[in-house]
């Protein structure tokens, strides 16, 4: 597939476009989550903590990404979330755009380092993470999750 152009910004607004646009793009990276309606999106955007990015190809948004940083006794830290690129736009550079800025914004914060997950079956993910210097820690992550 060719690469076209692709934009990246950040998310200063909820509008009803990117309601929308969530509305497709999280049922893609998630099934047990449902998309944010616009008051959740609103706070996401309010928190000083989360920088939520947007790629458009053609005007239309084609992926969305979070960048999560806090400081903390050791320094800045930095987290990507919910990276997703609509399936329609897959392999067009998108996902690299959007790290690509990420990962300026987190330099640029003071963040010394910038951690992920990201699922062994996502392959393709995997590889964009280690061409972009990521690394594979060896560690182990838990979750909590209290009893609803």
């Amino acid at each position: 597939m060719p690469r076209v152009t692709v934009q990246v910004e950040v998310l200063d607004k909820v509008t009803a476009e990117v309601v929308e646009a969530f509305g497709r793009l999280i049922p893609q990276l998630s099934r047990s989550a449902p998309p944010p309606g616009p008051a959740e999106l609103e706070t996401i955007v309010e928190s000083p903590a989360s920088t939520v990015l947007l790629a458009r190809s053609g005007g239309v948004i084609t992926g969305t990404m979070t960048l999560v940083m806090f400081p903390i006794p050791t320094g800045v830290r930095a987290w990507i979330e919910d990276v997703v690129v609509d399936e329609a736009a897959r392999g067009q550079g998108t996902a690299e755009t959007m790290m690509r800025e990420a990962l300026r914004i987190a330099g640029g914060a003071g963040a010394k380092t910038v951690d992920l997950t990201s699922r062994p079956s996502r392959a393709a993910a995997g590889r964009l993470y280690e061409r972009l210097g990521f690394t594979l820690r060896d560690t182990r992550l838990y979750r909590y999750q209290p009893e609803r």
